[in-house]
């Protein structure tokens, strides 16, 4: 078969090669041993019956709509398990003794019982995970639904790789430390995620075992208030946001009080203040005013060990970085923690 014929698996509506499809579900190894049956004209109704195995279980563990469906319904998981095994079983009676064959068709029954394993080892987890996170949340802001998990597979770059096991919407920041240490305790991966307008693709999750913690509930905004820095002289205006706050938001009540906010990216009309950080998000102003990084003045951050860690810029140039050698910044109650040249 040639590898630039890339859609002989059924079902298969994603970005994935059906070469790629066989090494995620049976190895590298298995793509090589049919590409030289093939070859060899050895396989013909086998590989079409192989394919449509694969297809069964590729389409289900890329949709996760299909998989809640098929969780809540066990005779209709039994009766795709059956039909499964029925084809592989052909498969096996049509090598006629062919080692290679038989091969790749036990490869392939192994991923079929890995993949009718994955829905009770799917529910236990699942159970476990909400009674853990149901004692530091709401139960409605814990979310396994096809919906929550197709919606942030994915952020402005389209790229898809894993979809996330559940999606967590905090309604406030004091939830956020326990729940951070939460997922460290169960050895799940971590992804704090806005309006998922990113470029970089820092919000697509990696692995399966990835929580997605949305923060477009911390919403807070405060209003602009004049204050004293330190280092700097004269008071100076500034604005307290949460990191789930749209940046036009912010834009707009600066704008009421007559100041300019620095950070106009395009995406500032579903962009959030705590992704703008995180990317140093700029803009058409950025050229005269600056970065986000360049307008902040402190923060207030979780940890990746689940503690809190709050950080201020000293001696601010009201600036750039650019414009000074050193910047200099330190968290309450220590000693500097850096300096940026």
């Amino acid at each position: 078969m040639s590898e630039h014929r890339i859609r002989e698996i059924p079902y298969n509506y994603t970005s994935f090669s059906d070469r790629e499809i066989v090494i995620r579900l049976l190895g590298e190894e298995a793509w090589q041993v049919l590409q030289r049956l093939r070859g060899e004209r050895i396989t013909g109704r086998s590989a079409r019956m192989l394919f449509e195995v694969l297809g069964d279980m590729w389409v289900v563990n890329r949709n996760p709509f299909i998989q809640d469906d098929l969780l809540e319904n066990e005779k209709r998981r039994e009766s795709l398990s059956h039909a499964l095994h029925h084809r592989l079983d052909q498969i096996v009676a049509r090598a006629d003794g062919n080692q290679q064959a038989l091969w790749l068709a036990g490869k392939a029954r192994e991923a079929a019982t890995e993949f009718e394993q994955w829905f009770p080892r799917q529910q236990a987890l699942r159970s476990k995970l909400l009674k853990r996170f149901s004692r530091l949340t709401r139960r409605d802001n814990i979310d396994f639904s096809g919906m929550a998990r197709v919606s942030h597979v994915t952020d402005a770059t389209d790229w898809r790789v894993e979809y996330p096991l559940v999606v967590l919407t905090p309604g406030s920041e004091q939830e956020i430390c326990a729940l951070v240490q939460g997922c460290i305790e169960l050895g799940l991966t971590i992804i704090p995620r806005g309006g998922g307008t990113g470029y970089t693709g820092g919000a697509v999750p990696l692995f399966q075992d990835s929580v997605v913690i949305n923060t477009e509930k911390l919403d807070a905004l405060g209003e602009v208030d004049k204050c004293s820095l330190p280092g700097v002289e004269s008071e100076v205006a500034t604005i307290r946001a949460a990191a789930g706050v749209v940046t036009r938001r912010v834009a707009e009540r600066a704008e009421q009080t007559g100041y300019v906010f620095a950070v106009d990216p395009t995406s500032q009309d579903a962009s959030c203040i705590g992704g703008n950080i995180a990317m140093n998000a700029g803009g058409k102003k950025a050229v005269l005013w600056g970065t986000t990084l360049d307008n902040l003045l402190s923060w207030r951050m979780v940890m990746p060990d689940g503690n809190w860690l709050e950080v201020e810029r000293l001696n601010h140039n009201l600036g750039k970085f650019m414009s000074s050698r050193w910047s200099s910044f330190v968290s309450p109650g220590t000693a500097l923690i850096g300096k940026s040249r």
